[in-house]
């Protein structure tokens, strides 16, 4: 089976998707050949009605990722965000079935238990996400999370981000060493330092082929998520044509073994 591809809404441009709703992207996602639309709850400019958009989603042919701007330990003091429920019932609606978050402040002592029982076979199956920040964008801290959920046979995993190393000077390599074996959504986007700032390009060759030598670390076939920018004169042409690069990454791969 081809591995599922989505597209974050944000891939659009903010403006574009906020002017227009999330919705309006739907069609264009499925026609270029994506699997998935993750829906970005910072682009909602008003209350969105979720069962509604999860209704235009399936209508699509599409599945769901929601991806929240949420910390799960928002301040030092170990106490889990009273945020996670409403996300998480607003996944519900959505359709959605993976909610993707960031860690936080997560620390040794931190209440794992507090998590259990929100976590249903029902689902969304709960990611966390490499960000941009200290707190959450660095191996150790992630390491240390995705170890104590495990011993506490919590159904959690990461989503790894292989533009958001960058920002805290991680190896992505190490990461994907290290973390692969509970990654189970990979964010795509290349970055580039423009104007003293980092930002999210679309890749290049050089990207791929070392995209090509992060994935063997992972599980086999395993989703993965355009969030780098989307443009061109034909933009379902492009989108398509980014959509078949990144299935095919591991195509070259498995390809690279059977000759190696």
């Amino acid at each position: 089976m081809p591995p599922e591809i989505a597209i974050t809404t944000s891939a659009f441009g903010a403006d574009g998707v906020q002017a227009q709703g999330q919705a309006a992207w739907l069609d264009l996602i499925a026609a270029a050949g994506a699997s998935h639309v993750e829906i970005r709850a910072e682009l909602f400019t008003e209350a969105p009605d979720f069962a509604a958009l999860g209704a235009a989603i399936r209508a699509a042919g599409l599945g769901c990722v929601y991806s929240v701007p949420l910390e799960l330990w928002p301040e030092t003091d170990a106490a889990l965000s009273p945020r996670l429920p409403a996300a998480l019932a607003e996944a519900r609606l959505l359709g959605a079935d993976t909610l993707k978050v960031s860690l936080g402040h997560y620390r040794a002592a931190a209440d794992l238990a507090a998590l259990t029982p929100l976590l249903t076979d029902a689902g969304p199956q709960l990611l966390v996400e490499n960000d941009q920040t200290a707190q959450g964008g660095r191996i150790e801290p992630l390491r240390a999370f995705i170890q104590a959920a495990r011993a506490a046979q919590l159904p959690v995993g990461l989503t790894f981000d292989v533009g958001n190393w960058r920002w805290q000077d991680e190896d992505p390599l190490q990461a994907a060493r290290l973390l692969g074996p509970d990654v189970r959504y990979l964010h795509c986007k290349a970055v580039r330092r423009r104007a003293g700032g980092l930002h999210a390009v679309p890749p290049e060759a050089a990207d791929l082929l070392a995209w090509q030598g992060l994935i063997t670390h992972f599980p086999s076939g395993l989703r993965r998520a355009i969030e780098f920018p989307l443009m061109g004169a034909d933009l379902l042409a492009e989108t398509r044509r980014q959509v078949a690069a990144l299935r095919t990454l591991d195509a070259q791969v498995q390809e690279a073994r059977r000759h190696g």
